[in-house]
């Protein structure tokens, strides 16, 4: 059986009574799962899926409706990207910065940005939003499916995150210069960037 943890912090009631909407991560892949339950669950509970059941302390409480693999989306790292990371409108590739280390070197241990940022982070995030959470909220749970995934690697996050600081002014400074031309507006609209917004409209890629 999957582990996951429950990030469903809001009730969603289906149109049969008693039935709710469970959305729960997995942050090893990470996987991204949304069910059915005959009970509500608190953010931050255990839950099993096994095949297309949901499981809850030992018993089936729902049905799988939805699951998405972190393993499916590209990575790209081929375009200038004002927060560093991004995501295509679609959800099926994220973007890091051109500019930005690709790996970064934390007491001797070596952590790929491609994959803490990228399949981590942003991936995580859109998922939240296309799952219509506001972004604050999605921003907070994807941190945390960022630390996890640091820390399991045995990367203290403190470090970790002084680390990645080092380079975000540059990132934040730096003028664009080609951006994708599918890039997800949402972090930056819900940020009221209108000159972020400007100059990656000035600056996409035509083809």
């Amino acid at each position: 059986m999957e582990d996951y943890t429950v990030v469903e912090h809001r009730v969603h009631k289906e149109e049969k009574e008693g039935e709710y909407i469970i959305v729960a991560l997995n942050y090893t892949l990470p996987t991204y799962i949304r069910t059915t339950s005959k009970q509500i669950l608190q953010k931050g509970e255990a839950v099993q899926l096994d095949a297309d059941n949901l499981i809850y302390k030992g018993a089936q409480i729902g049905k799988l409706l939805t699951k998405r693999l972190g393993s499916e989306i590209k990575i790209n790292a081929d375009y200038d990207i004002k927060y560093t990371g991004g995501y295509s409108n679609d959800g099926k590739t994220v973007y890091i910065d051109r500019n930005f280390p690709k790996t970064l070197n934390i007491n001797g241990k070596e952590v790929s940005t491609l994959e803490s940022i990228g399949r981590h982070h942003e991936l995580t995030e859109k998922w939240l939003t296309d799952d219509e959470y506001e972004y604050p909220y999605a921003h907070e749970i994807a941190d945390g499916i960022e630390k996890l995934y640091v820390e399991s690697l045995g990367i203290d996050w403190k470090a970790y995150s002084d680390e990645v600081g080092k380079h975000l002014h540059d990132t934040y400074a730096r003028k664009l210069q080609k951006s994708p031309k599918d890039l997800d507006l949402s972090p930056y609209i819900y940020s009221h960037d209108n000159k972020a917004i400007e100059e990656i409209r000035e600056s996409t890629d035509p083809l």
